[in-house]
C-alpha cells in the first residue's frame, strides 16, 4: 500500500503470541469488515517472538508480517506496528478472535470527530471470566475518579487511534498489557476527543496471557499515569488525610491549651504534600500546554 494520510485509509495492527489457532481466522474476519466499508486498508501482524506456527499462519494471508526475535509484550508488538503503518488512522485489533471484527464499519464511521475511537465491551455478549471480574471493576472505578469521568472500557484492545496522538505519547506507552491503558488515560486526561462504541467480548482461541498479578500492575499504572497528567486528583485526598489528622489533634490539644508536636506534623505534612502537587500540575501544564481536565 503506497503512503497516505487520508481520512480514509487505515492500518489495522495486529499483535500476535502464540496465537496459532486463531490468527488466520481474525485476518480473514478483519479482511471481510474491511471490505464492507470504503476504506483503503492495510493489514500488519507483529508475530512478538512466538514459538509455536504463528508466523507461519499469518504469512498464508496478503498481510505485512513484522517478526521480533523475542517476547518483548503486548506494547511493544504494537508499537512496532503502528511504527510501520503509513497511514494517519491506525486500528488495533487482538488475533485471539476475542474483539469482533464485524465491529470495525462501526469504529471506522466516527473517526471523522474523534482522535480515538474505542470498541467498549459492553454489548449483550461479553464473556470476561469471573476470576477478573472484580479487579477489572475496582480498576475502572479508580480510573473513573482519577480521570474526572465515567470510561466505559479502560483497556479494550479494539480501538481506532490517530497515529499523531500516538506518536505524542510514545515515550510514556509500556511495553505490556497496560499500553492501552495507558493511552486512554492520556487522551482523556488531556482533552483528546474520544468515542466509545459497543461491542462484544467472545470467548478466546488458545489461552489468555493476562496473570491475576497484572491487576496490581494495572492499578500502579493507573495512579502513575494520573500524577503526570493530573496529579491534584493524587496529592489532594493525599494531603488532606494528614493535615485533617493533624487539625483534629490540634482541637483536641487546645484543651489543654497546648499544642503538640503530632498536631504540627500533621499540619504541616498535608501542606508540604499539597505544595508538591501544585509544582506537579504545574509542571504538567508546561509540560503538555494546556491545563489537564
Amino acid at each position: 500500500m503506497t503512503s497516505t494520510t487520508s481520512d480514509h485509509a487505515v492500518t489495522v495492527v495486529i499483535p500476535a503470541f502464540n496465537e496459532q489457532d486463531g490468527i488466520g481466522d481474525q485476518i480473514v474476519k478483519v479482511r471481510e469488515a474491511l471490505g464492507e466499508t470504503d476504506w483503503r486498508h492495510e493489514l500488519i501482524v507483529v508475530d512478538d517472538g512466538s514459538t509455536d506456527d504463528t508466523a507461519a499462519e499469518a504469512a498464508r494471508h496478503d498481510v505485512r508480517l513484522i517478526r521480533q526475535p523475542h517476547n518483548h509484550g503486548y506494547g511493544s508488538a504494537l508499537r512496532k506496528g503502528i511504527a510501520a503503518a503509513e497511514t494517519e488512522w491506525v486500528l488495533i485489533i487482538d488475533a485471539d478472535g476475542t474483539y469482533p471484527a464485524r465491529a470495525i464499519p462501526s469504529l471506522l464511521a466516527q473517526s471523522p470527530d474523534h482522535d480515538m475511537v474505542i470498541g467498549a465491551r459492553t454489548g449483550s455478549e461479553v464473556h470476561i471470566p469471573l476470576i477478573r471480574r472484580p479487579a477489572k471493576w475496582l480498576l475502572n472505578k479508580l480510573a473513573n475518579y482519577l480521570a474526572e469521568q465515567k470510561i466505559p472500557d479502560l483497556n479494550s484492545g479494539l480501538r481506532l487511534m490517530r497515529k499523531p496522538l500516538v506518536a505524542r505519547y510514545e515515550h510514556i506507552l509500556p511495553l505490556g498489557f497496560s499500553y492501552t491503558t495507558t493511552i486512554t488515560l492520556a487522551a482523556l486526561c488531556n482533552g483528546h476527543e474520544v468515542s466509545y462504541v459497543s461491542i462484544d467480548y467472545l470467548r478466546r482461541v488458545g489461552r489468555s496471557k493476562i496473570r491475576p498479578a497484572h491487576a496490581l500492575q494495572f492499578a500502579i499504572l493507573i495512579i502513575r499515569t494520573i500524577t503526570l497528567f493530573n496529579p491534584l486528583r493524587i496529592f489532594i485526598p493525599a494531603g488532606a488525610v494528614p493535615f485533617l489528622g493533624g487539625l483534629a489533634k490540634l482541637a483536641y490539644d487546645l484543651r489543654d491549651a497546648n499544642i503538640s508536636d503530632g498536631a504540627i506534623m500533621g499540619l504541616l505534612a498535608g501542606l508540604l504534600i499539597w505544595s508538591v502537587g501544585i509544582l506537579a500540575d504545574a509542571a504538567a501544564r508546561i509540560t503538555f500546554g494546556f491545563r489537564p481536565k
